[in-house]
């Protein structure tokens, strides 16, 4: 590999190069020598930009749950618009795409790299999930106080409900997201009780 290469941004270089390792290899396959072979750059690349693995890692998780920000502004914005179930559909399937999905396993089973996320801020060691839940927690909190959901609505089992069971229903990589149709029973079964009519 050519360690004279000037890259314009190494670090998002190895972002993307990593992402693309997790979705084609999963998470086991990831190391630092597949992302610098992935990104076709010298292995050195990785360690002029990191103290270690560990640390790229932590970066590379903190940028992709960043980019969910975005996402979770979007589910804020279609407060008392359209209905609360397909607004939670939609989010689910964004918050749930392969790039996250494939991050939360990775997260799971390094110890230290849950440890530096932890580190970095409050409920970094479950970041995407974290993300997920502080995103649908403040889209359903703000429906409660236009009246769409109910004002004694448990928000945070709510929550956990969609995020855990969202989860659950896009995690199998096997088989692919779940259909429109599985998804949008789910999220509806689990509002109704909370929507004061259909919505």
């Amino acid at each position: 590999m050519p360690t004279g290469v000037h890259l314009r941004d190494a670090r998002q270089q190895l972002f993307d190069a990593a992402e693309r390792v997790l979705l084609h290899a999963g998470p086991s396959a990831l190391t630092s020598r597949t992302v610098t072979d992935e990104a076709g750059v010298a292995k050195g690349v990785l360690h002029r930009h990191f103290a270690d693995f560990d640390a790229f890692l932590t970066d590379l998780v903190l940028d992709r749950a960043a980019k969910l920000e975005s996402q979770a502004a979007a589910l804020r914005a279609s407060v008392g618009t359209g209905t609360v179930a397909d607004n939670l559909a939609a989010a689910l399937t964004t918050i749930f795409g392969p790039v996250p999905l494939a991050i939360i396993p990775l997260i799971t089973f390094r110890d230290e790299l849950r440890g530096r996320l932890r580190r970095a801020r409050p409920g970094g060691g479950m970041a995407i999930l974290a993300q997920a839940t502080t995103a649908i927690s403040a889209y359903l909190t703000d429906e409660r106080e236009l009246g769409r959901i109910v004002a004694d609505a448990d928000i945070d089992s709510l929550t956990l409900s969609l995020v855990g069971g969202g989860h659950l229903l896009f995690a199998d990589r096997e088989s692919g997201p779940p259909t429109t149709v599985a998804l949008t029973r789910f999220v509806t079964t689990a509002v109704r009780a909370v929507t004061p009519h259909p919505r």
